[in-house]
């Protein structure tokens, strides 16, 4: 049984109660320091264990590549059941064409693609952030609350970048 086993073994114990204070019935041990290499400047623990601890960083290749496409669609997929990932998703459909013949040179209608793809890519950056810490747990937070606000903030400059790139074409387009 590894440390870490152990540990969480000893920790689920019911705690047993003595005078004012919980205790455990046996002492935790304190792990001996890990032997450690230098690699790149960097200290990096040596393993005992020849598996990794997660077997995905065993798939090389082809393999990788297959599994890494299955998991971002399925990201995709945790993302369309969030309504603002799904309504700025829509928008994105709808304002493809729209791209190819607002813009004038390949130049801006990258750009103005880029602008509908970034907004989609911070939106799923802000849905991962919310979902951590929901998971974290569902108690009100100052940090929690702070993490959700930077979140909603970068999805809002996305959006405002968006709106302002393809005003500046529209009005280039319709005006000039």
């Amino acid at each position: 049984m590894t440390f870490w086993q152990e540990r969480d073994s000893r920790l689920s114990e019911p705690l047993r109660l003595s005078g004012a204070k919980a205790t455990r019935e046996s002492r935790m041990p304190i792990p001996e320091p890990q032997p450690t290499e230098q690699r790149d400047g960097m200290a990096t623990q040596i393993s005992s264990e020849t598996a990794p601890a997660n077997p995905q960083k065993q798939r090389t290749g082809l393999n990788r590549v297959a599994h890494a496409g299955r998991y971002s669609l399925s990201g995709l997929r945790a993302g369309w059941h969030e309504t603002a990932f799904r309504q700025e998703a829509i928008a994105a459909i709808i304002l493809f064409p729209v791209a190819f013949w607002l813009g004038r040179n390949w130049t801006e209608i990258a750009l103005l693609l880029a602008t509908l793809v970034l907004v989609l890519i911070v939106e799923l950056l802000n849905t991962g952030i919310e979902t951590t810490i929901d998971r974290i747990g569902p108690q009100w937070h100052e940090l929690s609350k702070r993490a959700k606000d930077v979140g909603s903030a970068a999805v809002l400059l996305s959006l405002l970048l968006c709106a302002g790139t393809w005003g500046a074409a529209i009005y280039v387009r319709m005006f000039l």
